[in-house]
């Protein structure tokens, strides 16, 4: 690994928020064509670091190198510039565009005052060729799976010229088949000359995929090997800070009465034919219950019925015997249904909102938190600090955004 020519180098990287060090004298060394991770718990400092090699952060210590030479990189920009590309967790794509509009935006191909999509999409075709993406250029964005999104994001990268690509948690979004997919493009970008760092904490993918890989915990690189000198056993060991005994002792599970009833549900889908037909099922209590399915075949659907977000054209929905149909998000979430969204930032969270404010997001009008109209946030605030000493959440304080 010594006599590779070293394309990124971060020496004595440091990066602090209010109350927080994120990024604790961080050494980066990541060489030519190798597909690097970067491990670490969730809050342990990997996206903050690729952030700022991206230049959407400023260290306040140490210093970068690119092909052996320090840059400054104090913008995306400037980072496109420098030939280094990042395909971020959660996709900035614009939904009614089509994939060649979103990959050239910003960057278009004109002939004379209008924009050559023509030619556009030739080259989009091309490049996605190149690397076996098999995008459809033409294809609109709302219209193609996430794991094609991804692939659009990935292509962005290579429109604007990157040979380094910076991949943030790619796997979490995607089917097992996707991931297989995403393994394949990997190893084809690195045989067209390409390096990768790859941010994640899946051990599985890191053996299967990555030549060496750096452990950060808490802001501190804990170690650095390579792939081949290691064992799942160990980096997770290494993550987290002791032992991990990855067996699970499942006791058989002893439902009890049903809570949650389905009858006959159905609804219509975005375009409108039905995306559930006739479908029923129970939970009891005491039971973890799986949908399983390929995406787009009425999962999401159904959980927006469950939840209030989509209108059931017929059957009915009960929840301890009472039902809740068609009735409102709140008053289903009143009557004990919660939902944890697929897209986080999408659906769950209010991203200007403070960890203090998005935490009662579902409960801000109870007495607990609200008095003769107004919000009473000492409440709100004492709430916040008890859930993240209760639930371990890494964050520098309840009034980050």
């Amino acid at each position: 690994m010594n006599s590779v020519k070293k394309v990124v180098e971060m020496r004595g990287i440091t990066k602090r928020f209010p109350g927080i060090i994120a990024n604790d004298s961080i050494t980066l060394s990541v060489g030519k064509g190798e597909i690097h991770a970067l491990l670490g718990e969730n809050g342990a400092g990997k996206s903050t670091l690729m952030n700022i090699l991206f230049g959407l952060y400023q260290p306040d210590e140490g210093e970068i190198l690119i092909n052996e030479k320090v840059v400054q990189i104090t913008s995306p920009r400037i980072a496109n510039e420098l030939g280094i590309g990042m395909v971020h967790q959660h996709f900035m794509l614009v939904e009614t565009f089509t994939v060649t509009e979103n990959i050239v935006l910003g960057n278009e191909p004109k002939n004379g005052l209008k924009i050559d999509i023509q030619s556009a999409e030739k080259a989009v075709e091309k490049l996605s060729n190149q690397y076996g993406l098999k995008v459809d250029p033409r294809a609109k964005i709302q219209d193609i799976s996430v794991g094609m999104q991804q692939r659009v994001e990935i292509l962005k990268t290579l429109y604007r010229g990157a040979d380094i690509l910076i991949f943030d948690e790619p796997t979490a979004v995607l089917t097992p088949q996707e991931i297989h997919e995403l393994i394949e493009i990997m190893h084809n970008l690195v045989k067209e000359g390409k390096t990768i760092i790859l941010i994640t904490h899946k051990l599985k993918e890191i053996m299967a995929v990555c030549d060496a890989v750096t452990i950060i915990r808490r802001g501190k690189v804990i170690d650095s090997v390579l792939v081949k000198d290691t064992n799942p056993d160990d980096l997770a060991a290494k993550m987290v800070g002791r032992e991990v005994n990855f067996r699970v002792d499942k006791t058989e599970a002893k439902p009890k009465d049903t809570i949650l009833s389905v009858e006959n549900l159905t609804a219509m889908g975005n375009r409108g034919v039905n995306a559930l037909n006739n479908l029923s099922l129970e939970v009891r209590a005491g039971e973890i219950l799986g949908i399983a399915g390929v995406d787009g075949n009425g999962q999401s659907e159904l959980i927006e019925v469950l939840t209030g977000l989509r209108k059931a054209t017929s059957g009915r929905v009960l929840l301890n015997g009472k039902e809740i149909t068609n009735q409102s998000p709140r008053n289903i979430s009143e009557s004990g249904l919660s939902h944890i969204p697929e897209d986080r930032h999408k659906r769950g969270l209010v991203l200007d909102f403070t960890m203090s404010e998005n935490m009662v997001l579902e409960t801000y009008f109870h007495p607990t938190f609200c008095k003769n109209g107004f919000l009473d946030y000492g409440a709100i605030d004492k709430h916040a600090a008890k859930l993240i000493e209760e639930f371990d959440v890494r964050t520098p304080s309840i009034y980050t955004p």
